[in-house]
């Protein structure tokens, strides 16, 4: 293993080292662990899922959240700290970074709907779903199994295993369903808070006790590093550990490096004849540097949207460290919304793809094309 990656990598999986290359069979113990799992029904070969260290539920899913007020929040988050942000309904929630490291789940009902809020450390995945699937609301779990270095869940009312990354029932009686995945942005608490002033953020009431605001993976997403449990082909096409905006449209996915994001911050960008826009002017730390995240590097807080407000395409700019339309000088956030100017209140549509590590994509999503600066997207 290449790079910086001391032993505190080690604190939430465990001996993971010790179990790398050992892959995931049903025998007998599996089976009384499972009592529900139809393992005769998978849409994988068993031997792709590994043995992460944990045990089933090892790493606790948090049921029943509780929230504080984004004002009582200011007294534990760090300004720059990363929090998942969901919009639904007129509600707003920020999930920080810092508990779901810990837990990776939460099973949450937000203005009326019931969602999975979900990260896996180790692919820098942050992905929400809508838990119901037919007449059923699904309550999920961790299994302590990794699928190319990517969380499985499981369901508890099937015991189903599910790929985190794709949101897809992969071995058990749902085998083949898919969830419906819900767009979220990653970004600082403070752009939340600034956007979102009577917002709530997951509380650290969890009723476990972690050391919360700590990163066990320090150094874990340097350029240059390796993916932990992954024996897969590295895509040669970008460095592995490389975080990239994926933008989905049309049938059609294309991968924002963070190395160009870092020179162009703003970026007027059209995919299958759909104009969209690259926004990562914002700043937040990394939740996989340092020691504490409070103290990790500065990245982009990078989201995609498109460029259509009322039948009307826009250019964006960057302008005196702000975003803003060149037609009407309005002026947007982190989460595509106008905040002054003529268009003040309007809000462009977030595109679906979001934040991940470039081997993760690639892994699961192969036929992604790599943007090109020096070319217009068509």
């Amino acid at each position: 293993m290449h790079g910086r990656f001391p032993k505190t990598v080690l604190l939430l999986t465990v001996i993971l080292f010790a179990a790398s290359g050992a892959l995931a069979q049903v025998d007998d113990g599996d089976r009384k662990a499972w009592p529900k799992t139809d393992f005769t029904k998978s849409l994988i070969k068993l031997s792709e899922i590994q043995h992460g260290g944990p045990p089933k539920d090892g790493i606790p899913a948090i049921d029943r959240p509780h929230f504080d007020t984004a004002s009582q929040a200011r007294d534990w988050l760090s300004p720059q700290e990363p929090v998942i942000v969901l919009r639904l309904s007129g509600r707003a929630r920020a999930y920080p970074l810092q508990i779901l490291m810990y837990h990776e789940i939460v099973n949450d009902v937000v203005a009326g709907m019931p969602v999975a809020v979900t990260f896996c450390p180790l692919c820098n995945a942050s992905l929400v779903f809508d838990r119901r699937v037919g007449n059923r609301i699904l309550d999920f779990g961790t299994t302590g199994r990794l699928r190319k270095s990517d969380l499985v869940m499981y369901d508890r009312q099937t015991e189903t295993w599910w790929q985190q990354f794709t949101g897809q029932a992969i071995v058990g009686t749902l085998a083949g369903t898919q969830l419906k995945m819900l767009t979220a942005e990653v970004v600082a608490f403070d752009a939340f808070l600034a956007a979102y002033p009577l917002g709530e953020v997951l509380s650290r009431r969890t009723g476990h006790t972690r050391p919360y605001g700590r990163n066990p993976y320090r150094g874990y997403d340097r350029v240059g590093q390796n993916p932990f449990l992954f024996d897969d082909p590295v895509d040669a096409r970008l460095p592995a550990m490389e975080r990239v905006l994926a933008v989905t449209l049309g049938g059609r996915t294309r991968l924002h490096p963070f190395a160009q994001l870092e020179k162009q911050s703003v970026a007027n960008e059209s995919l299958m004849g759909t104009p969209y826009v690259v926004l990562a002017l914002s700043r937040m730390r990394s939740a996989l540097d340092a020691e504490r995240i409070e103290d990790g590097r500065l990245i982009p807080a990078a989201g995609a949207f498109l460029r259509q407000v009322d039948g009307k395409t826009l250019e964006f700019a960057e302008r005196d460290g702000a975003v803003i339309d060149t037609q009407t000088g309005s002026r947007w956030n982190a989460f595509g919304e106008a905040t002054a100017g003529p268009l003040r209140g309007k809000r462009l549509e977030a595109v679906p793809g979001g934040v991940h590590f470039a081997f993760a994509w690639l892994a699961f999503k192969p036929d992604s094309e790599i943007h090109d600066p020096t070319k217009k997207g068509k």
